[in-house]
């Protein structure tokens, strides 16, 4: 039997993935290496998307650094060390990182229900300077204030920022609702068209937050945010057989934690879609969201098939989007392509 060479990684026996590769060449897996993967995400992104305060700096495998997320807010990098192979790497991470930017804030977030899977303790720590004035970001134009610290996820969602900018070429005032609308990021694009937008979010704290950035950005007029559950939400807005709308934002959280759970979870997909649908008036446009990884593009596509078919109304799709380029994909990991975002014409 002969020796074959994959590659070099680190190996955890009490995780779902095992096995997780660095590289595939015979490379000492040291500070320099870790020195030269961050340098070149750096250098990705400056090629990719030009100046920009906001950004996922470093995608985990999508930038050959597995179990590894780094969000850029302005002075301020939010990090995520996912994995226990990672997590040996912490120190080195952050001196780099240190070296290569100097932000004036830094904000561990290892909150996440991977690294239990992994063995590792919860948690998250303000590693560098403090938050007594939080980040704020622009965005098209448009302002955002940033909690890294207590804000979902590393603060906000920068996967969908060119979907967000993408719809305002199809929506041209009027009248729409924007569920699960978090900071109202979508809210802001949308009102800078000129509509008018109700934000929904079972968060009083992102209600309140997307408030004031509604003010900040001068939309207080245009812009309001309701605290509500969005299902309890649409089904009192279905008690109206009116067709309200005009456009309708779904972005909702990843409903599919696991492959086990893909049927209830596409149950809920469905009747989020299937109410949203019936509130649109006729041409009205739905953009509408997955990141569940475990909910596949075509079982998307089916699902709001089945929506449709359901509400009774027909659907054109006229653009089918993905993450941004922050984001990238390896396309030998399919996880790495997670978000579903379909803009639908809906007659």
């Amino acid at each position: 039997m002969h020796d074959l060479f994959l590659g070099r990684g680190y190996i955890n026996p009490r995780s779902l993935i095992s096995v997780r590769l660095l590289t595939r060449g015979k490379e000492e897996i040291d500070r320099e290496f870790v020195r030269r993967r961050v340098q070149s995400a750096i250098a990705l992104r400056e090629r990719l998307l030009g100046k920009r305060d906001a950004f996922r700096l470093i995608y985990s495998e999508g930038d050959y650094l597995p179990g590894l997320i780094v969000d850029a807010y302005a002075n301020c990098l939010v990090l995520q060390f996912l994995t226990a192979g990672m997590e040996e790497f912490k120190g080195i991470v952050i001196e780099i990182l240190n070296e290569m930017l100097n932000p004036e804030i830094m904000v561990l977030r290892n909150e996440s229900r991977i690294r239990t899977l992994e063995g590792l303790p919860l948690y998250k720590e303000v590693i560098k300077g403090d938050l007594q004035k939080m980040p704020v970001v622009e965005e098209n134009g448009l302002l955002f204030e940033i909690d890294p610290y207590e804000g979902q996820k590393t603060g906000f969602f920068l996967d969908q920022r060119e979907n967000r900018t993408s719809l305002k070429k199809f929506v041209r005032g009027g009248k729409g609702l924007d569920l699960f609308c978090y900071l109202g990021a979508w809210s802001m694009h949308l009102a800078s068209t000129g509509a008018e937008i109700t934000g929904v979010d079972a968060s009083e704290r992102a209600v309140t937050k997307a408030q004031k950035i509604a003010e900040m950005n001068g939309f207080r007029d245009r812009a309001v945010f309701l605290k509500d559950d969005v299902f309890s939400f649409l089904e009192k807005e279905l008690e109206s057989t009116e067709k309200k709308y005009d456009f309708i934002v779904l972005d909702p959280p990843a409903f599919v934690k696991s492959s086990g759970k893909i049927k209830e979870a596409v149950k809920a997909y469905r009747e989020l879609n299937e109410m949203s649908m019936r509130l649109i008036k006729p041409g009205g446009i739905l953009a509408t969201s997955s990141c569940s990884y475990h909910l596949s593009r075509e079982m998307f596509t089916d699902m709001l098939h089945s929506a449709g078919k359901n509400a009774e109304r027909g659907l054109r799709l006229i653009e089918m989007r993905s993450q941004g380029p922050d984001h990238p994909v390896l396309l030998s990991m399919p996880e790495t392509e997670y978000l579903k975002c379909a803009f639908l014409i809906v007659d």
